[in-house]
């Protein structure tokens, strides 16, 4: 009998965002084990001889090419996430360009990447030094009186801010992890208003492939903080183009044109980079100085939060072959709830009081067979 190789979650790094999240990535890998008929087999154990190599869901995408072959991870079946060649590849900072000539250049910059795809993000700046930002910034507070800090590293919009004036940006800046700004940057963006969030991606599980697009929610922590409340997505199986082949409004066709543009652009100019999940937010709203615009706002080649409505979609895609359509959800609400307060045919991912964030309920759904 042939050994089958087993799935288990891989804990890149630490970076405190919670118990949350390490539960709900043990449970997407026991859901990703029971789709590709293996053993799960919990946390990657270094120590551990392993009869194949095992199938990686990992915290973040990861990084170093080498690094990734050392554990055995030659494409995209060998993972559910990413692998990228140079850290800052996998963060908000690869979207625009440099200030200037004079700016720090990280190890592998790609002045190639941001002019390729200038036409489907908002106008920013990425620096990876403090001088860079502050004048980046000046330049921007002049031409548009306001702009939006994000660090390179930054999650559902935590620790953004949006500043004004020169002494609102000086205090933006110096709130910046001074550890990572050298590697992961920080983005100087232009700020839009009455913001719809899109959702644009695509997963391959094994034979599955499915895309799709879709509607982020916000929410209250329960800090009081406006946050990422979850996802409403629509899935086709396939590639992008059987997801255009179903009925979509204009605003969705164009957010997935522009992630398409992007997934191509960052395929095509950084060598080696792989992703079996990749998710693109974009943005659309009121510019500064009025008009429509939108554009992508980051990449995700890892877990993210709309990962547990994707896995639901690909589980009623691979119970019915026949089937090319399926609506999904996941939600994420803050205050006391218990696993009860889940509609009857959702899945639970974690149900408690985290350490960090406090209450939380997470679920995701799919819909009925109307897409």
């Amino acid at each position: 009998m042939p050994v089958q190789r087993c799935v288990v979650g891989y804990e890149t790094c630490v970076d405190g965002r919670g118990e949350h999240e390490r539960y709900t990535r043990g449970r997407l890998a026991q859901r990703i084990a029971a789709l590709l008929r293996c053993e799960h087999a919990g946390e990657y154990d270094p120590r551990r001889r392993y009869p194949e190599p095992p199938y990686f869901v990992p915290s973040h995408t990861v990084v170093g090419l080498a690094a990734a072959r050392a554990l055995g991870i030659h494409g995209e079946h060998d993972l559910f996430g990413g692998v990228v060649p140079y850290r800052f590849v996998g963060t908000k900072s690869i979207t625009h360009p440099l200030v200037d000539a004079a700016a720090h250049v990280p190890t592998g910059w790609s002045h190639a990447f941001p002019a390729r795809v200038s036409d489907v993000v908002l106008h920013g700046v990425s620096a990876f030094a403090l001088d860079d930002a502050r004048r980046a910034g000046a330049r921007m507070l002049r031409l548009a009186g306001e702009v939006r800090i994000k660090p390179g590293t930054g999650i559902g919009g935590r620790n953004q801010a949006v500043v004004t004036t020169a002494r609102e940006l000086d205090r933006a800046l110096a709130a910046l992890p001074a550890a990572e700004l050298g590697e992961c940057g920080v983005v100087l963006e232009e700020n839009l208003r009455e913001v719809a969030t899109y959702s644009v991606g695509q997963v391959r599980i094994g034979e599955l492939c499915a895309s799709y697009v879709g509607t982020q929610r916000l929410t209250r922590d329960n800090h009081g903080d406006e946050v990422y409340g979850g996802s409403d997505l629509v899935v086709a199986r396939g590639g992008f183009d059987a997801l255009l082949a179903h009925e979509l409004d204009r605003p969705a066709r164009i957010a997935i044109e522009q992630a398409r543009t992007y997934d191509t652009a960052a395929r095509d100019l950084f060598p080696g980079l792989l992703a079996s999940r990749s998710n693109y937010d974009i943005a659309a709203g009121t510019a500064t100085g009025g008009g429509r615009t939108s554009g992508v706002l980051e990449q995700s080649w890892r877990v993210g939060g709309a990962s547990s409505a994707e896995l639901a979609a690909l589980e009623v895609l691979a119970a019915d072959p026949a089937r090319d359509l399926v609506r999904a959800s996941c939600v994420e609400c803050y205050g006391r709830r218990d696993a009860a307060a889940a509609p009857p045919r959702a899945t639970v991912y974690f149900a408690g009081v985290d350490p960090v964030v406090g209450p939380l309920l997470k679920y995701a759904l799919a819909g009925g067979r109307d897409a």
